[in-house]
Formats: structure tokens, sequence, C-alpha cells
């Protein structure tokens, strides 16, 4: 008997571990192997186990072996999703951007070839930046936003220093506008900081949310 009680809670145990670290909740679970909430409430509560069809339709949908309800110590193996085609759409991008910049350079030589042009490929490392920093939002690339970011604020205070410049070279007190990146960038690194806190404060109180639901669901 106490075996048996034993081997409850373990299952138990790795039947709430599982479903945890893959993301869903008790009502998902049930919706998809067609039992009720209740049901999956009381096998993760040790008061009952699911038929061996159903540990195969739960191990199916955990990823695993069914001998890992058994388990003492529970392991997932969570396939990690490749970002690989995130990078190669983002690099194809830029390239795409930076032809366009020596396109422009090259016609803006033969046009007039005194000219200034070399800024073209300034304004092209810009351009490359708010690119980046589209995909980075989309595809929730934290690091490669922050730098997005960063080199935005930049390179957007250099454009604007050597195109002023070129056109009114004598003009004193220009360099006062890189000034302006100090506060920008500060604000940066508090946003960036201030939504990190938010997230993990968010993902604490869903799961206290969820463990206040299953401790009332148990206790019925």
């Amino acid at each position: 008997m106490d075996n048996n009680i034993e081997i409850n809670q373990k299952i138990a145990k790795n039947l709430l571990y599982y479903r945890k670290a893959v993301g869903l909740t008790q009502a998902e679970v049930a919706e998809k192997i067609h039992y009720s909430d209740k049901s999956v409430s009381k096998w993760e509560s040790g008061n009952g186990v699911p038929d061996v069809y159903t540990l195969v339709q739960l191990a199916q949908l955990y990823g695993v072996d069914i001998n890992a309800f058994l388990e003492d110590k529970p392991i997932v193996h969570k396939p990690t999703p490749s970002r690989w085609p995130h990078f190669f759409i983002m690099l194809l991008s830029i390239g795409i951007v930076w032809l366009v910049a020596v396109f422009s350079f090259v016609l803006a030589e033969m046009i007039k070839p005194d000219g200034t042009w070399w800024l073209i490929y300034l304004y092209a490392v810009l351009a490359s930046a708010i690119v980046l920093l589209v995909y980075a939002a989309i595809w929730k690339h934290r690091i490669i936003n922050f730098l997005s970011v960063t080199t935005i604020i930049w390179m957007a205070l250099v454009c604007c220093y050597l195109t002023v410049w070129m056109f009114e070279p004598d003009l004193t007190g220009l360099w006062c506008i890189f000034l302006l990146g100090v506060p920008l960038q500060i604000l940066e690194v508090l946003w960036t900081f201030f939504r990190t806190l938010l997230r993990r404060q968010k993902r604490i109180s869903t799961a206290k949310a969820e463990q206040t639901t299953e401790e009332e669901k148990s206790a019925e």
C-alpha cells in the first residue's frame, strides 16, 4: 500500500513538472487528451493515476518517454528553436541596405565626382541599425535590440554632425550635439532594466496565480 502511494506521488510530481516544462495549463492538457481539468489536477496531486493509454498520450504531449513519469529526477529535453533563420533574414536585409548604399554612392560619384558622398555609408550604418531594431523587436532578441538602439542614437548624432559640418564648417559649438547622446543612452539602459524587471515580475505573478489555482482545485 505504501509502495503504491509512493508511486502515485512520483507520477504526480513528474506530471506536474513536465506540464510546466512545456508551458501548458491544466485546462489545456485536459482539452488535448479529452479529460476534465479536475482529472488532471487529481493526477498531479497524487489522488489518482491515469491509465496506461492516457499516460502514453501525456508522454507524447510532453515529448518524453512514458518511463520518464516513474523517474526520481525528471529531466526534460526541450528542443531549442533555431534562430539561424532569423539571423539569415537580418543579414539579407542588411545586405540589401548596403547594396542600395553602394549603388547610390557609385551613381553619385558618376554624376558629381567631387562630392562628399562617403556620408552615404554612414547613413547606411544608421539604416542597418534601424532594420536590426525592427527584426529584434519582432523576434524578441533583447541583446540585438539594445545594441541596435545604441547604434541608432550615436550614428544619428554622427550623421547630423557631419552633414551640418559639410555645409557650415565654421559653426562653433557643433560638437555639443553629442551631449544629447548621454541622456539618451542612460534612458535606453534604464528602459531595458525596467522591462527586464517587469518581465520577471510578470513571470512570478503568473506562477503564483497558477499555483494558487492548483491548490484550490486540490482542496476540492
